[in-house]
């Protein structure tokens, strides 16, 4: 599959924090047209010592989760962990993995922020502009923003807000289980976020393209 190539990524703190401002104009709140039937999930793993950095990206069948493809890859870690400069330590070994493969999902579902994010441009905005397609961000904790507890069940939400403004949603994706926090990517809406992540949520908190792609690269990282 091919990406987009926008810009180098051996760049400064500074230097990266004004892309994340640039590529923020680039996101696009559309709503997703098409019903999807094809979702892609990603995920990252360090090795033991700390000095290679692995992808791995599952695309499936979203009517029934039959696994379609799978696709790895792996770099030398070169940018350090800074809180919301993620997409600069992973985003480069995603987009190498996410170019290996030969399916076109129609959705992407990233392990990471999108707009929820102090330059609205998080790793799933990021990963986003650059492949060019609907990306939803579904991360396992907050980065920034307020938020009243959702419901008990399946399905239940709260609006995330930061500064007055909804930047996501904290959603419940298993009855009486901690909920995830998702937010737009790339064109897509917040609605379609919610459902996407929803209808491929399976038994389990994480939605399934996103479940089997951290089960992917955990086993990979040790080979």
């Amino acid at each position: 599959m091919k990406t987009r190539k926008l810009h180098e990524w051996d760049l400064s703190y500074a230097e990266a924090r004004q892309l994340q401002v640039r590529l923020a104009r680039r996101v696009r709140f559309t709503r997703i047209r098409k019903e999807p039937k094809i979702a892609a999930g990603l995920d990252c793993a360090l090795s033991k010592d700390g000095r290679r950095i692995f992808a791995a990206v599952v695309a499936i069948e979203m009517e029934g989760f039959k696994v379609i493809e799978t696709a790895t890859a792996a770099r030398k870690l070169t940018f350090p962990y800074i809180p919301g400069l993620l997409s600069f330590r992973e985003a480069p070994v995603c987009i190498d993995a996410i170019e290996k493969l030969k399916t076109r999902p129609d959705v992407f579902i990233v392990d990471g922020q999108g707009y929820a994010h102090p330059r609205r441009c998080g790793i799933a905005s990021h990963i986003g502009v650059l492949v060019d397609r609907p990306t939803v961000g579904c991360a396992k904790s907050r980065l920034l923003g307020d938020y009243d507890e959702p419901g008990r069940t399946k399905g239940s939400y709260s609006e995330l807000i930061d500064k007055g403004e909804e930047i996501g949603a904290v959603l419940r994706t298993r009855t009486d289980v901690q909920p995830v926090y998702v937010s737009v990517g790339h064109k897509c809406t917040l609605e379609d976020a919610k459902k996407v992540v929803l209808e491929c949520t399976k038994m389990y908190r994480l939605p399934e393209p996103s479940r089997l792609a951290h089960q992917l690269v955990g086993r990979v990282k040790y080979k």
